[in-house]
């Protein structure tokens, strides 16, 4: 029996262990890549079933032509986020499919990391001591007990993040385009969540609509000091508007996990080179800024979540006409999608 042949792109070690260990690897042949998905390496896909692929790959009109060209049937996504593909394009040429929940304790837990790593100063206390200096000046932090969260996108992970806060003894406000029903959360106006948040979490996609939601408007009005938190997507934030309210005192420390440019940068090591991105290293020149790169899904949980579903996606796809984890544009704009993912989306 011929096995289905994959192009694996943007691949890294942890990737191909991973996917190697997972129990239905044999069922597949898996070419690996370490080059990201774009129009100049489609090729590399000729003659494949499949594309997997992940954050940064680029699948541009272009690119989908160029894949439906070569015989690929599947773009497999192996992530929740669908941002970087034109999923209005693909609509009736190739079928997309994605993991929408490998592990949400992964990233909620790695926001909660990034909030008490920079509010208590534990980055600068670990890096003092490493030179035996335990002075305590300029280490005073703030509880976060009593402290308002703004929590942006209720879907599985912000929930799992509300839990957190709740139990450091948060008070949770919330906004969700589409609210959670009978889930106990207080939801709010966007303009609340502004005025009075102490704390706010990106936990949201990214959409044309919501793209820059933290801009420089939306910033004057938060209260003085607010912590950003960011493990969503990049572009959700105005790069420049967020260094400027650093600057201006009014944001008092952000968090972040992804950035809206971080394509060219994050999952290299550039610890030996000039990074041309100058908003990315006045970011991270400030002493109140906290920046991981994409990390915050790295979990050995998470990694064998996103494996197995991928797998089990891309075996569904071709041994049965359901597809549960299919992505397509009428799904994505449907407030109420009328499908029930019973079959696949065309």
């Amino acid at each position: 029996m011929r096995k289905t042949k994959i192009a694996f792109y943007d691949a890294k070690e942890y990737d191909k262990q991973s996917f190697m260990a997972s129990n239905i690897n044999e069922e597949f042949d898996i070419a690996y890549y370490e080059t990201r998905l774009n129009k100049d390496t489609c090729k590399l896909a000729e003659g494949c079933d499949v594309v997997c692929i992940f954050v940064n790959d680029d699948v541009n009109p272009e690119v989908i032509d160029q894949l439906k060209e070569n015989g690929v049937k599947l773009i497999a996504l192996r992530c929740a986020g669908y941002n970087n593909v034109d999923i209005e394009y693909a609509y009736g040429k190739i079928h997309i499919v994605r993991v929408p929940a490998y592990s949400p304790y992964a990233v909620a837990e790695h926001a909660m990391a990034l909030l008490l790593t920079s509010i208590r100063r534990i980055h600068k206390g670990y890096i003092r001591t490493r030179d035996f200096n335990f002075s305590l000046n300029g280490l005073t932090g703030f509880d976060l007990h009593g402290k308002t969260v703004g929590v942006i996108g209720t879907g599985k992970i912000g929930r799992v993040f509300t839990d957190i806060c709740k139990g450091f003894g948060m008070k949770v406000i919330a906004y969700d385009k589409f609210p959670a029903a009978d889930s106990g959360i207080e939801y709010v106006s966007l303009e609340e969540i502004w005025e009075r948040s102490d704390i706010i979490s990106l936990h949201c996609p990214l959409t044309d609509e919501n793209r820059h939601m933290i801009n420089a408007e939306t910033i004057r009005k938060m209260k003085k000091g607010v912590v950003l938190i960011n493990t969503s997507r990049g572009a959700l934030i105005d790069s420049e508007a967020l260094l400027e309210g650093i600057k201006a005192r009014q944001i008092g420390a952000a968090c972040l996990d992804v950035y809206e440019e971080e394509s060219n940068v994050f999952f290299h090591d550039y610890s030996n080179h000039i990074v041309n991105d100058d908003t990315l290293a006045r970011l991270i020149s400030m002493p109140n800024v906290i920046v991981t790169s994409h990390q915050a899904f790295l979990t050995n949980e998470a990694l064998s979540n996103i494996a197995d579903t991928t797998l089990e996606n891309i075996r569904e796809f071709f041994e049965k006409d359901t597809c549960p984890n299919e992505v397509c544009y009428k799904c994505a704009n449907l407030a109420n999608c009328k499908q029930t993912h019973e079959k696949k989306c065309f």
